[in-house]
């Protein structure tokens, strides 16, 4: 929110890596950490693609992947490219030439296993398509596709098994000088994919994208990919993030936001602080919540609102928001503008009221960045 000062123990010293770009957006070095999300429409159905792509770009996706199994998938990346608002990542298993084609079609990135590709030669083929077509590349480690002489020596997926197939497949670009990677080592068990990416980290400067691969449906995915994430960037591991759920890709979008958010680490939108209700609540918490998320979709501006029942612990919430409102007696509350009591609201008129508060809010918090921005740049000239 921007009337609270930033304290020290809430700082996370993320951890050093080179910069690569996908596409227009950097990913790795001092920028922001990025939010992916993969289509799980058919490839050629190109309409519904494209919408999907969209819809995840207007749910703050930074990045969106593509996969391309086959060539008609190809054929239908070009256009999909052309009309993504965002870079396109093409997901490459086994079929070499679907990575040359998918380079060739404009994709910003190409995820690919080094390994399942086929030989040297094949490999090489793609990293030079993928060098000639300004195209990065991530190698995806998953737990559940180890090459079989890596299960052989260690007899399961474990992540000394897990960094030894990265190491190996790091080399294989860095031996045909080849430097635009990221790197990722998944896994659906929280243990396996931490104790990798830790590992993982401390051998390679490559940007890390992290994800709990499989990790279920919205409320189960969504817990298991916020612990794992979440102490994984707590350390300061992860430069772009895809969180993976058995749901609408704008979910994954969502999630991945208020994973970062929580941690202080990308900030977008409305973060709205709630109480989960009792029999003190001055008014329906839930369903008022509920509504306001919806109303509050549009708003991209990061700013916070707080929504509690009652007085216990309401106002000193709001004195640490942008707006809030806390639940009073007699089907009223109180409204709080930037931290301090302003005007007592009935209940029936809350929902509507707080929405525009919000949008004001917004909008004065937008003016005043542009002013700064706008200062800053004469100053430099």
């Amino acid at each position: 929110m921007s009337h609270n000062p930033i304290r020290p123990w809430r700082n996370i010293d993320r951890r050093v890596s080179r910069k690569i770009m996908v596409g227009n957006v950097p990913v790795g070095g001092d920028a922001p950490i990025s939010v992916q999300t993969m289509t799980n429409t058919v490839t050629t159905d190109i309409k519904g693609t494209i919408a999907q792509v969209t819809a995840a770009a207007e749910a703050g996706a930074d990045i969106v992947r593509v996969s391309v199994p086959d060539e008609d998938s190809s054929r239908a990346l070009h256009e999909i490219v052309r009309e993504s608002p965002v870079p396109i990542v093409a997901d490459i298993h086994f079929h070499y030439k679907r990575g040359i084609e998918a380079a060739e079609a404009g994709a910003a990135c190409l995820r690919i296993n080094p390994g399942n590709i086929g030989s040297e030669e094949r490999v090489r083929e793609v990293i030079r398509a993928a060098r000639d077509h300004n195209c990065s590349i991530r190698i995806g480690v998953n737990a559940g596709s180890l090459e079989k002489h890596l299960l052989e020596k260690y007899g399961e997926p474990c992540p000394e098994a897990m960094v030894e197939s990265g190491l190996d497949h790091i080399k294989i670009l860095q031996d045909n000088d080849f430097h635009e990677f990221k790197i990722s080592c998944k896994a659906s068990d929280v243990f396996l994919a931490t104790a990798a990416y830790q590992a993982l980290a401390e051998q390679t400067d490559a940007p890390i994208h992290l994800g709990i691969t499989e990790a279920g449906g919205l409320t189960t995915g969504t817990i298991k990919s916020s612990v794992g994430l979440g102490m994984l960037l707590w350390m300061g591991i992860g430069d772009t993030i895809r969180v993976s759920l058995s749901a609408d890709p704008v979910e994954e979008v969502k999630v991945g936001y208020e994973i970062l958010k929580s941690l202080g680490l990308r900030h977008r939108g409305v973060n709205i602080i709630s109480c989960p209700s009792c029999a003190r609540q001055g008014f329906d918490v839930i369903k008022t919540v509920e509504a306001l998320e919806a109303r509050l979709e549009h708003i991209k501006t990061p700013m916070s609102l707080s929504i509690i029942g009652c007085v216990v612990n309401g106002p000193g919430e709001a004195l640490m928001t942008d707006v809030g409102f806390t639940g009073g007696g007699a089907g009223s509350g109180m409204v709080y503008l930037a931290g301090k009591a302003s005007h007592k609201l009935s209940n029936d008129a809350m929902i509507d009221h707080i929405v525009e508060q919000v949008e004001a809010r917004a909008a004065t918090i937008e003016r005043e960045t542009a002013e700064a921005e706008a200062r800053d740049t004469q100053a430099a000239e």
